[in-house]
């Protein structure tokens, strides 16, 4: 009787050993899948800002929002999304810089300041043109051929084929 006592422990073991070899094939492919959706979820909340910049350039031609807040409360965003790729879920806001074209009433912007929202507040009179994840990870996905997710821009008036030139906040002046 004490001999089948050592074959099941053995066989637990095994048991127990080929469990853990499955998770550890496991593991990396889950999170690579959940790194995919997080990017899905990127690119849906990011055109959920453009959209709302849009539709607030409807209500408010010739004016941009301030801040993303002001958004939500005129109704052009049911809530305000939080940034999927960083822990904390703050954007950097992608703000209106001098230079645009205007081509039959669709505005390309070639010049845009990325900025942390908290920098907000020390800006006099921002332009609100989109949102960009701050995080300088790279990415699974390649969107708009930028490979890091501080360069998947998601603005008002962009051009999908051309990057605009950025601008980082407290960033010194060319001259």
């Amino acid at each position: 009787m004490k001999k089948r006592e050592g074959y099941t422990l053995i066989i637990l073991l095994v048991v127990i050993s080929i469990m853990s070899i499955g998770l550890l094939v496991a593991v990396p492919v889950w999170e690579t899948q959940i790194q995919r959706e997080r990017e899905e979820e990127l690119i849906f909340r990011g055109n959920q800002y453009v959209e709302a910049v849009r539709l607030f350039q409807m209500k408010f031609p010739g004016r941009f929002p301030e801040t993303l807040d002001e958004l939500f409360e005129e109704k052009c965003l049911r809530k305000l999304f939080k940034d999927p790729i960083t822990r904390e879920g703050d954007w950097d806001i992608i703000l209106h810089q001098e230079s645009f074209r205007a081509e039959e009433t669709r505005q390309t912007f070639q010049k845009v300041m990325i900025a942390p929202q908290s920098a907000l507040q020390a800006i006099a009179s921002p332009q609100i043109l989109g949102v960009v994840s701050p995080s300088t990870a790279k990415s699974i996905r390649i969107y708009n051929d930028q490979e890091t997710y501080d360069k998947w821009l998601f603005f008002y008036g962009q051009d999908p084929g051309k990057m605009p030139e950025i601008v980082y906040y407290g960033q010194a002046k060319k001259e």
